[in-house]
């Protein structure tokens, strides 16, 4: 067994011992990341951030006041869809393969070509390929999915019969804080997820390593009143960082702009930028 692997479940373990040694007190102070350069680079967009150290519990944010604020999870269920697929063995594997039939599940403009083509649970999850954990969904199926979101404390748990995109668009429904409580339970441990869960989805949702801290996350995105592509656009990333020899800090962004363009890319640098603020992550 590679060593970060244990070393990941040593850590968690330790979390889960001293959470309650730990944790802040309620009504401790949330440090306020919002400076004049936050400011200057939003642009126009709508900016709330969460994060939590699990060695401490000590949160930091960007508008605290709005982290139970509910929205769509878009893509960044697929954290979840991916534990709920392995651990009731829809998919046995990373590996397992599924074919795209057009006709079934016929393409969109915005479509990327990777989408078009036969995909495995891991490229699915990596190219947030939708198709492929919709056919997930039919085969979980709504009262398999409430149980498991039940479990998870997932927002509002909202998971209709016969509904493969409740997701995307709702009525699913998530607030940053919910989000950072569910990758907190996931990464302690008390959801009793099996250890090879968990390095799947460690594997599949590294989006980046420096100096031996392990970005992992997920993004997601979609719009605010329908129409187009180019009309206004709300998304996620959510995820955690593991550093040497301390526990994860995970985290949760939010974010509102004009059009989708204006999010992509200010996801990962934003999180980037407040994570290392927080010195969660090493300077470039």
């Amino acid at each position: 067994m590679p060593a970060k692997p244990k070393l990941f479940r040593a850590l968690a373990a330790l979390a889960w011992l001293l959470a309650t040694d730990f944790a802040p007190a309620a009504g401790d102070a949330v440090i306020d990341l919002a400076g004049p350069d936050v400011d200057r680079d939003l642009s126009g967009r709508d900016l709330v951030f969460l994060a939590r150290d699990l060695a401490t519990g000590q949160e930091s944010a960007i508008q605290p006041d709005r982290v139970d604020d509910r929205h769509s999870p878009f893509s960044t269920f697929k954290i979840p869809n991916l534990i709920i697929a392995l651990e009731t063995g829809v998919a046995p594997g990373l590996d397992q393969q599924r074919a795209w039939v057009s006709d079934r599940r016929p393409s969109f403009d915005f479509w990327p070509e990777d989408w078009k083509q036969d995909q495995t649970l891991a490229s699915a999850f990596r190219r947030s390929a939708v198709w492929y954990f919709r056919d997930i969904a039919v085969e979980v199926g709504g009262p398999g999915y409430r149980s498991w979101l039940d479990r998870f404390s997932y927002g509002n748990q909202r998971a209709p019969d016969d509904n493969d995109i409740f997701w995307l668009g709702g009525p699913l429904a998530i607030s940053p804080r919910e989000q950072v409580d569910f990758l907190d339970g996931l990464l302690t441990g008390r959801f009793d997820v099996q250890q090879t869960t968990l390095e799947a989805l460690r594997e599949v949702s590294l989006l980046r390593e420096r100096s031996g801290h392990r970005l992992h996350g997920k993004t997601g995105a979609g719009r605010r009143q329908g129409g187009g592509v180019d009309e206004a656009f709300q998304g996620w990333l959510v995820g955690w960082i593991e550093r040497p020899e301390q526990l994860p800090v995970v985290f949760a962004l939010y974010v509102g702009g004009p059009d989708f363009q204006s999010i992509a890319q200010f996801r990962l640098q934003m999180s980037t930028r407040l994570l290392q603020r927080m010195g969660a992550l090493p300077p470039d």
